[in-house]
């Protein structure tokens, strides 16, 4: 196995997100719930508190709203429980585990329990992490892959599983920033009616630089 299929195969990436209508409009009811009134349907209260502690260091409100402002934890969770299907489920939720025992082992405390400082922290070593040292999370991974068809609740290495669980929410979190109705018609390039196909022209009137919302 190359490194490209073993990175494909270790998470569950924005480019598996089954997309459609029931997709696209659950995220969109995420966005309009009261952020302070979620309870995790999916994830466990805890994992759901690492998920959004996860996302606001990733997509951090800055000029443009973050992943908290969007409720992308919501959507992730609601996805999980609503739209992924099983193997999907049962991946993501022993990576998030995985993820619960490394923060566990790093700072010797729950990862409910961490600070923003210790998610800074964690989140640098596996995502930040160099070639070499994400090639032994993958191998670390695949060396069980065979195993895990057969016991579906075999334990994960918690490096490989952290690693695992981060990069894939990272992907989700980024394509439901990407997807939202917010960041669609207000930050990137919205034109609701496209007009001609205008091969050169100046940046001025073409978005001023701006990735187009599709």
């Amino acid at each position: 196995m190359n490194r490209r299929e073993a990175l494909k195969n270790l998470g569950l990436g924005a480019g598996m997100l089954v997309v459609g209508p029931t997709t696209l409009s659950l995220l969109q009811s995420c966005k309009n719930e009261p952020e302070y009134d979620w309870q995790p349907v999916f994830l466990t209260a805890g994992q759901g508190f690492a998920l959004k502690r996860i996302l606001d260091v990733i997509i951090p409100k800055t000029e443009t709203p973050g992943a908290s402002d969007l409720n992308i934890a919501q959507f992730i969770d609601s996805y999980m429980d609503e739209v992924a299907d099983l193997d999907r489920r049962d991946k993501f939720k022993q990576s998030a585990d995985a993820f619960a025992e490394a923060f566990q082992n790093k700072f010797n405390k729950s990862n409910n329990e961490g600070s923003d400082e210790e998610f800074d922290q964690i989140i640098e070593k596996y995502l930040k992490a160099t070639p070499a040292e994400q090639d032994q999370y993958i191998k670390k991974n695949t060396e069980t892959q065979d195993a895990q068809k057969q016991q579906s609740k075999m334990h994960i290495d918690p490096d490989a599983g952290a690693f695992a669980y981060l990069t894939t929410v990272r992907e989700l979190g980024i394509w439901a920033w990407k997807n939202s109705e917010e960041i669609g018609e207000n930050v990137m390039w919205y034109d609701p009616i496209p007009g001609e196909y205008i091969p050169c022209g100046p940046v001025s009137e073409l978005g001023n630089g701006k990735a187009m919302s599709l």
